[in-house]
């Protein structure tokens, strides 16, 4: 299942974000805008509990609070620059680490860390890697939370490429998908066309 959340913010953020010209603040505020508003879709549907709550006006009434537990794992590197924009949304979400890194010759993806709270059944895992492109490294976290059988396992992503989008779905086709666009294909370097360039690099402000 794939979602392409259309928003004006979105709209105009991702713009923003594809232009070359973009300085390093003004990425970060787009980027951080636009990852509230796919997380605010994503996790739609979550179950909640029903509380009495006592209003200012001392009027008790039945209310509801978020009853999932959320667990944000963004890939490392460029995953972190989702989760800004994710904690101001969802701030008592607990974290976990997934460290990746793609062999820029073969486009295949190593581990080199993982650190994750306990998962539960209740859970609910969020996904997050700005870029979806071969789907390689989302891969490998899937196949590793699948042993942990959460409640349901959601993919954050700001631009997707549909090799990417194909391979997730080929093997974890329960999996939501949600992004703010589906590219037109990936280059001979596995980078997105037309893309936005190394997401972390111009987010922490490495570009050489």
């Amino acid at each position: 299942m794939v979602f392409k959340v259309d928003h004006p913010f979105i709209t105009d953020s991702l713009t923003h974000l594809r232009d070359q010209q973009t300085e390093l603040a003004k990425f970060r505020r787009y980027s951080n805008k636009l990852c509230q508003l796919l997380f605010a879709e994503a996790i739609r549907g979550l179950d909640f509990n029903e509380v009495d709550i006592t209003t200012p006006l001392e009027i008790t009434i039945k209310s509801k609070k978020l009853k999932d537990e959320v667990i944000i794992i963004p890939v490392l590197r460029s995953g972190l620059a989702m989760l800004f924009g994710a904690l101001d949304l969802l701030p008592k979400s607990k974290i976990g680490f997934m460290g990746l890194e793609r062999d820029e010759k073969t486009a295949v993806a190593k581990e080199y860390y993982c650190k994750l709270p306990k998962i539960r059944e209740n859970s609910v895992v969020i996904i997050t890697d700005p870029m979806l492109a071969t789907g390689g490294s989302i891969l490998q976290v899937l196949r590793k939370l699948r042993g942990f059988k959460p409640k349901d396992i959601r993919i954050v992503s700001v631009v997707s490429a549909p090799e990417g989008i194909a391979l997730i779905q080929k093997e974890f086709p329960k999996v939501a998908i949600f992004t703010s666009a589906v590219d037109d294909h990936l280059n001979n370097n596995k980078y997105i066309v037309p893309g936005i360039g190394d997401y972390g690099d111009r987010y922490f402000g490495t570009s050489v």
